[in-house]
């Protein structure tokens, strides 16, 4: 009896070995799996940290850009202001000009009518002394 017990023992064995090795195997091949998806998981990142850097340069240049445009807008800005400021002084210029010009004519309309009477009394003197 002994020995159909120790042969009996013997088969439980040899199937409980064959399940713990069925066992490991099947926690050998997730683990295989597990390892293959971190990879790729770690491949992603990879390509995820590649993007992020690049749109994070891009979002520099695009700020030093934004930055450099509104530097050129107000110095825009500033230069319309210094034109408005020349165009306020020629109109000023332009006025006195013309406020000179007419102070010239009026002068020179007298001087004609000066050098029309003086003409006159020459003529009349000249007339007289001739006659």
């Amino acid at each position: 009896m002994v020995a159909s017990e120790v042969k009996s023992l013997a088969v439980q064995t040899a199937k409980a070995t064959e399940d713990i090795s069925r066992l490991i195997m099947s926690v050998q091949q997730a683990t295989s799996s597990a390892v293959s998806a971190i990879e790729r998981i770690s491949g992603r990142m990879h390509e995820i940290d590649s993007c992020a850097t690049s749109v994070s340069a891009a979002v520099e240049v695009q700020s030093a850009a934004t930055g450099e445009i509104s530097q050129n807008v107000a110095s825009a800005s500033n230069g319309a202001k210094v034109v408005v400021s020349v165009l306020g002084e020629v109109s000023g210029a332009a006025a006195q000009t013309r406020h000179s010009a007419e102070s010239v004519l009026t002068a020179s309309q007298s001087v004609e009518v000066a050098a029309g009477a003086l003409r006159k009394d020459v003529e009349g003197f000249l007339s007289r002394v001739a006659s």
